[in-house]
């Protein structure tokens, strides 16, 4: 354990981060598998939706540090591919 108080307010912080960025990408795994169960059906409103929601999540994520901004691209790059495909 850290002796310095810097450093133990430190380890606090990266294991809030790290929880945190866990959730978020839960939540985008769970919405990528979601709008790829979607794309096997003909529904292309709720298609659209749920891409604009995933898209929303991987943009928010980039900022917050959760995904590298190539990583999140290439994404919802596939992702688009998928959609565009479905309809």
């Amino acid at each position: 354990m850290a002796n310095i108080k810097s450093a133990k307010k430190r380890i606090v912080q990266n294991l809030k981060r790290s929880e945190y960025n866990k959730f978020r990408r839960s939540r985008i795994k769970s919405g990528i598998k979601k709008l790829l169960t979607l794309s096997t059906g003909k529904n292309k409103v709720e298609i659209n939706k749920a891409f604009l929601k995933v898209e929303s999540l991987l943009a928010r994520s980039i900022s917050k540090g959760v995904y590298k901004k190539n990583t999140a691209s290439r994404l919802i790059s596939r992702l688009s591919k998928k959609v565009k495909s479905a309809g």
